[in-house]
């Protein structure tokens, strides 16, 4: 459903939300951490400050932080980001010419589905996210 780049920024910024830190945070830790390639990592962080998402900042105390808390940063902001809105806009399958006079095989049913995920995405937080995989952390050790 998204592309890697996108799989790979969602891992990123949760990970980022779940250091709950306020100050810039290396690519290559998160790279090194996360087992993702730095320049494909900093391809997305690029995409994601230039969305207004993320800050950064070269040099040897450097690299990226949230622009805005996690609290008002949204799962849909980060896919949109990277991705661009035609996961909620356009055929699921990539087919020119789907739509309504003209469905591909899952039209109706993407259709049916496309909204309720697109708001599933746009009420979830990266602080929501976070406090989950802390609880799940919390389960997993208790």
């Amino acid at each position: 459903m998204f592309s890697r780049a996108c799989e790979y920024g969602l891992r990123a910024v949760l990970y980022l939300a779940s250091l709950n830190h306020d100050g810039y945070v290396s690519i290559r830790e998160i790279g090194e951490r996360l087992n993702i390639s730095v320049p494909f990592l900093t391809k997305i962080f690029q995409k994601l400050t230039q969305a207004g998402l993320m800050q950064s900042l070269r040099g040897p105390s450097g690299g990226v932080m949230f622009a805005r808390s996690p609290e008002e940063i949204t799962l849909f902001d980060v896919i949109v980001a990277i991705d661009g809105p035609d996961l909620f806009t356009e055929c699921v399958l990539g087919l020119p010419g789907c739509g309504e006079a003209t469905p591909c095989p899952l039209h109706d049913h993407w259709k049916e589905v496309r909204n309720p995920i697109r708001n599933l995405f746009a009420s979830t937080t990266l602080a929501d996210m976070a406090r989950r995989m802390q609880e799940a952390r919390l389960r997993l050790t208790a």
